[in-house]
């Protein structure tokens, strides 16, 4: 842990987390009260805080509760009163669900955005907990949630926990309005409304907003409005959630926000407005370049907040991935399409860094979802709106993509030129089809094969992470991933480059066990390709269904959302523990079950691969 300096700040510098630091701002009151799942860091890689700074920018008065106790008297959800506007609810930024348990439904012991990491300051699905409380107490007063954990259960979906298909969200909470995806302008733009005057439930057609409307209100399908099997058909029939799933995707990554997505549930019709275009450089500027202080709250002095320890001295510089990786959630929270701050915006930031009394010299990361998208998008964005594709790297990058990894090495040279800087790092996963996408434009080519080489050589903090996901390439298909033929042509450069440069940096691959369509027989030789690669796995995990992915639907569904092709996925814990077993291979525990799981799927060819005739000997994992 590293001591945090607070004596060039004051108390009034963070937004108020109590009424004494209200009153100390001269407030006798507040227009928003926004209830966190997290600790509060004033740090753009926290939402509460975005939301926040964002209001606050506009000539709001806002305060911050985070993590208020929801199991006392409710002190802490009384201490503001009635906001003038609306209480927003702010889960955390990562979900809660995967935030308190593992892929095999086990409690976690800690909790990396709370302070010391312990574990129970958040209930499981703060959105229903905060807002049912806060509508028990404030029965008047408008309830908004948003941020990962209301964005992706917007609409019916599939808990993975409870093991059922639950309705969207907001049906579940005591809440008026849902907000999904990146919150700044919608939260603005409510925040102005009701500010007009406006009555929450007259705010029915705000762009990126989901509210309950009566059943009748239901309209025909048109260009302009799709609408779902009903929650009460697709708890009956699993193609209708599948058929649904594929609709919801589509229109969440369109250019220009897409269509009105209508479901029926119970008593109700859940309207979700369409999705909002990326941000302007302007626009993710203005948010970026906040007065945030970048610190904890001085309320946790002395104490550290783990997630906040991995950022400190990191930026991000860009948000949305056009990906679309199956398993993958963050094109359905940020979109498809990238939204790019400028280099002169990132710049600001890094110096902000430098200028930390702690920094000693080194930026632990200058990435974004995926590190290698800055900057990137369609050529031609007219040929971007009429697109429907989830990915546009698969089943191969799009031609109309623009690839040119210029400007990211533009950003790399810009920061590593500051005397403060001695280095920087790309700790963001790299996504290498997209720098070794061969263009057929030669300069931008030649500048692609510049960044991997500068990558390597110059931004790697002893291990660079990637993430090739599988070996199969009937699985890595269904993953939406390139061949893992590729991943050799990547190691093979990395090799190079490190042999001649002199370095000894090692290449972390990340792997998915029991994702759908993925049987033993696949994992076995994921487990042989790999040892022929001389890895021992460490960076793996079994497929964990989360709302709002292809993979969760297939899953949940055994159809796969596109196709309507019935997909084998391993369920029960004993066919997930028999593919996982393949990741340790060489520990010797493991050996007589993988001996005997290759005998039955009839692959006893590699027995000798993996194990040989030596006796096996106990590895380090």
């Amino acid at each position: 842990m590293q001591e945090i300096d607070y004596n060039n700040l004051r108390p009034t510098d963070w937004l108020p987390t109590s009424v004494k630091e209200m009153k100390a701002l001269g407030w006798d009151s507040v227009d928003v009260v926004l209830f966190s799942g997290d600790a509060y860091v004033d740090h753009p890689a926290f939402g509460a805080a975005v939301i926040g700074r964002t209001l606050q920018a506009a000539g709001y008065r806002v305060a911050i509760v985070p993590q208020p106790n929801w199991q006392d008297d409710l002190r802490d959800f009384r201490k503001f009163g009635a906001p003038r506007l609306f209480f927003g609810i702010s889960p955390g930024a990562m979900d809660s669900m995967v935030n308190h348990y593992t892929a095999n439904r086990r409690r976690r012991s800690d909790d990396a955005y709370t302070p010391g990491g312990r574990h129970g300051a958040r209930p499981d699905y703060p959105s229903v907990v905060y807002s049912k409380i806060l509508r028990q107490l404030y029965p008047d007063t408008p309830i908004v949630v948003g941020g990962i954990e209301a964005s992706l259960r917007r609409l019916s979906h599939y808990d993975y926990w409870q093991d059922r298909l639950r309705p969207s969200i907001l049906v579940d909470t005591a809440a008026d309005m849902l907000l999904y995806g990146m919150g700044e302008k919608t939260v603005l733009d409510l925040a102005r409304r009701l500010d007009d005057g406006k009555k929450i439930s007259d705010i029915i057609d705000m762009p990126q907003s989901v509210v309950l409307r009566p059943l009748a209100e239901i309209p025909q399908p048109d260009n302009a409005n799709i609408v779902l099997a009903s929650f009460e058909t697709c708890l009956a029939d699993k193609r209708s959630q599948a058929t649904n799933f594929k609709h919801i995707e589509q229109q969440s990554n369109r250019y220009d926000g897409g269509a009105t997505l209508w479901q029926a549930t119970g008593t109700h019709a859940v309207r979700v407005n369409p999705m909002l275009p990326a941000m302007t450089q302007g626009e993710i500027d203005a948010s970026f370049d906040l007065p945030y202080t970048r610190l904890p709250h001085p309320r946790y002095r002395g104490k550290t907040i783990p997630a906040y320890e991995m950022i400190r001295h990191s930026v991000n510089m860009h948000r949305g991935c056009f990906g679309g990786c199956a398993f993958c959630t963050i094109s359905a929270h940020q979109g498809k399409f990238i939204a790019s701050r400028s280099k002169e915006s990132i710049m600001r930031e890094v110096r902000q860094v430098t200028r930390m009394p702690d920094f000693k010299g080194y930026i632990s990361d200058l990435g974004g979802p995926s590190a290698n998208m800055y900057a990137m998008g369609g050529r031609d964005t007219d040929r971007c709106r009429k697109c429907l594709r989830p990915s546009c790297l698969h089943p191969k990058p799009c031609d109309n993509l623009n690839t040119d990894h210029r400007p990211l090495l533009d950003i790399y040279r810009a920061v590593d030129a500051l005397p403060a800087v001695k280095k920087s790092f790309i700790g963001s996963g790299v996504r290498y089809d997209l720098s070794m996408h061969r263009t057929g434009d030669d300069e931008i080519d030649r500048a692609n094969a510049r960044y991997n080489r500068e990558l390597i050589e110059h931004h790697v903090s002893g291990r660079l992470k990637v993430a090739p996901e599988h070996t199969s390439d009937s699985v890595l298909r269904l993953m939406r991933k390139p061949s893992f033929s590729l991943f050799h042509e990547f190691k093979k450069l990395f090799d190079k480059v490190n042999d001649s440069c002199g370095l000894r940096q090692q290449l972390i691959p990340y792997f998915i066990s029991s994702h759908p369509g993925c049987r033993a027989e696949d994992m076995a030789q994921l487990a042989a390709e790999t040892k022929e690669l001389n890895f021992h796995l460490e960076q793996v995990q079994d497929f964990t269904p989360t709302p709002m992915t292809v993979a969760t639907e297939i899953y949940y569904t055994g159809y796969h959302p596109y196709t309507g092709e019935k997909i084998y996925t391993a369920t029960t814990p004993d066919q997930k523990l028999e593919q996982r077993k393949f990741f340790f291979w060489y520990d010797p525990a493991y050996r007589v079950d993988i001996t005997r799981t290759l005998r039955r799927i009839g692959r006893p060819d590699l027995i000798d691969k993996l194990f040989g005739t030596r006796p096996p000997h106990k590895t380090r994992r």
